[in-house]
């Protein structure tokens, strides 16, 4: 079902561009150990204001557990998780969410039988502000994703990408530095992943800092303006799109020699 909530441009998703802002998200040496095997052993990354930064990989490689200790889902064995200059390897995730780092899960997380303006209120009701701050921040948010029309609709009615923009617009609610996206593609449509791209790229452009894990290889290397590859638990590439698609070692380990863009 494609969304009927606003038109989709035809123009081509802009090209990232290389920033030299300020460092917002550094991961020192995290480790995880299960059953005695170190599933992540040693990862270093980075994530600049204004920057899109994919976590690509197979199955098993580590890249999922990789992306939970960094909200808070997992907590590491060793090493540290640097977010605006401050050290949240222990904090849970309401306190990393209230120093800034935003996530959207993989799991749908709307509330299906209220409204669309509903859940984002739910959200905004959490927040030290006024009836009319809460209103106004609604309306600006259902704006800016394009989601006026259907301010009164269930979630339980809304297509794919619909869904998709009410995910993100509730997790903007706060005014993240960080928002971690996990599998931001999946169960939308073509049209509306484009939509969800578009979205994302207009994100980078107001500074905040994006980093994507999805098994949507071409959608995440399309707009990201540099990527991690990991395999067997360490980062075993990273660099621009150009660069991994051309470089052996990420062709050999994941995308295949036959890999096109």
């Amino acid at each position: 079902m494609i969304s009927q909530t606003a038109p989709v441009s035809t123009a081509k998703i802009p090209s990232p561009v290389t920033t030299k802002a300020e460092t917002v998200l550094t991961t020192e040496q995290l480790v995880k150990i299960y059953g005695g095997r170190a599933v992540v052993d040693g990862i270093d990354m980075h994530v600049r204001a204004g920057e899109i930064v994919g976590l690509l990989g197979p199955n098993g490689a580590g890249k999922t557990t990789s992306f939970y200790m960094i909200v808070g889902l997992v907590r590491p064995n060793s090493g540290r998780v640097i977010f605006c200059n401050t050290d949240v390897t222990d904090y849970p995730m309401y306190k990393r969410a209230r120093i800034g780092m935003g996530y959207l899960p993989q799991e749908e997380s709307i509330f299906r039988k209220m409204t669309v303006e509903q859940n984002i209120l739910a959200i905004l009701e959490t927040l030290p502000l006024s009836k009319a701050e809460r209103r106004n921040r609604c309306d600006q948010l259902l704006h800016q994703f394009g989601i006026e029309r259907i301010a009164k609709n269930v979630a339980l009615t809304l297509s794919g990408g619909e869904k998709r923009r009410l995910t993100i617009a509730r997790s903007l609610v706060t005014h993240p530095k960080l928002l971690m996206l996990d599998e931001p593609f999946s169960g939308v449509d073509p049209i509306a992943v484009y939509d969800v791209q578009q979205i994302i790229v207009n994100l980078r452009k107001s500074g905040l800092a994006i980093m994507i894990t999805d098994h949507n290889v071409r959608e995440t290397l399309s707009i990201v303006d540099r990527a991690y590859l990991i395999y067997d638990g360490r980062v075993e590439s990273e660099g621009t799109k150009d660069f991994l698609i051309n470089d052996p070692i990420s062709r050999q380990l994941y995308l295949g020699e036959r890999f096109k863009m």
